[in-house]
């Protein structure tokens, strides 16, 4: 690698993150040479979601002792191999052994930020609804340093506000995220052929009473933080490999690309789920390795990969 080593943060909560998303980018980011170090809201070493490590629990039948064993479902949704191991070599290291606190986060101290999702309320809305981690994701957009989003961690960017304009820290930028389809899809899946007892795994908000179905989407909250409903950025039909990137049924690879969709403008980079992780982490890594040598980066079109 010839760019000299950046520090990047990954901010976390304490339990129920996506491996994938936390794990893959740590690899990536790693392996170019990059120092990661992860943030906590009380400092504690964190946990990623058990459900998406072992993938029990998921199936009609998770609920059952010796029966949750047997996973068919739960081999699909839960983490590829790739991502397990990647998270196992990551629980090793001393900075994700010793994260910092939120409350002592300083913009100063790092090139770039990355923001993981995590779907299961449990763990996850402690972590979206942290206003000293907001505050802190408002200002690093201000700073003009590099930013990456995925999933649900584009609904925290959405809800931090830019002391600068008063408004969303995505207000102004095109994104993608975690789209209403995708979500809905895992939600349904649950409800009728997986972890029935506990439908609501995939859905870290839902609708209230007279809400329209979607309303607590991360599509429906992030594309209400925008100044345009257009700037809410999803795969088109007539994008390359179209099936592939919209399904949900394909996670890209460090060798294929084919089923990822990242969106890129500016200084920011965004994607929807862990299936667009590998190529979302490079995306982000070429712009934090950019910054300073090209500081006028531009507008950069939703990429096609």
């Amino acid at each position: 690698m010839s760019a000299a080593q950046k520090t990047v943060l990954i901010p976390i909560p304490n339990l129920d993150f996506d491996p994938s998303e936390v794990a893959i980018p740590w690899r990536v980011l790693s392996d170019r040479g990059h120092r990661v170090l992860f943030a906590t809201p009380n400092g504690a070493c964190a946990a990623a979601d058990p459900l998406m490590l072992s993938g029990e629990g998921l199936d009609a039948w998770g609920f059952i002792p010796l029966l949750k064993k047997i996973k068919l479902l739960g081999l699909a949704l839960r983490a590829n191999a790739t991502a397990r191991a990647a998270y196992a070599e990551l629980q090793a290291t001393p900075a994700f052994q010793a994260p910092l606190r939120y409350a002592d986060l300083r913009v100063a101290d790092f090139d770039g930020l990355l923001l993981p999702g995590g779907h299961r309320a449990r763990g996850m809305r402690a972590y979206l609804e942290d206003a000293t981690l907001q505050q802190f994701v408002g200002a690093f957009f201000d700073s003009g340093k590099p930013v990456a989003a995925i999933c649900h961690g584009v609904v925290l960017a959405a809800r931090s506000r830019s002391a600068q304009s008063g408004k969303s820290a995505l207000h102004g930028r095109k994104t993608t995220a975690l789209t209403w389809k995708l979500e809905r899809s895992a939600w349904h899946l649950m409800t009728f052929l997986g972890r029935f007892w506990d439908p609501a795994y995939y859905r870290t908000y839902g609708e209230q009473a007279g809400e329209a179905a979607g309303y607590r989407s991360v599509q429906a909250e992030v594309t209400r933080a925008l100044a345009r409903p257009e700037d809410f950025i999803d795969v088109t039909p007539d994008s390359p490999h179209f099936f592939r990137k919209s399904s949900g049924l394909f996670r890209d690879s460090v060798a294929d690309g084919r089923p990822a969709f990242v969106v890129a403008d500016g200084n920011y980079v965004s994607a929807r789920w862990p299936g667009d992780v590998h190529h979302f982490a490079s995306t982000f890594a070429q712009l934090l390795e950019a910054t300073g040598d090209h500081p006028d980066q531009g507008k950069m079109r939703p990429s096609d990969r």
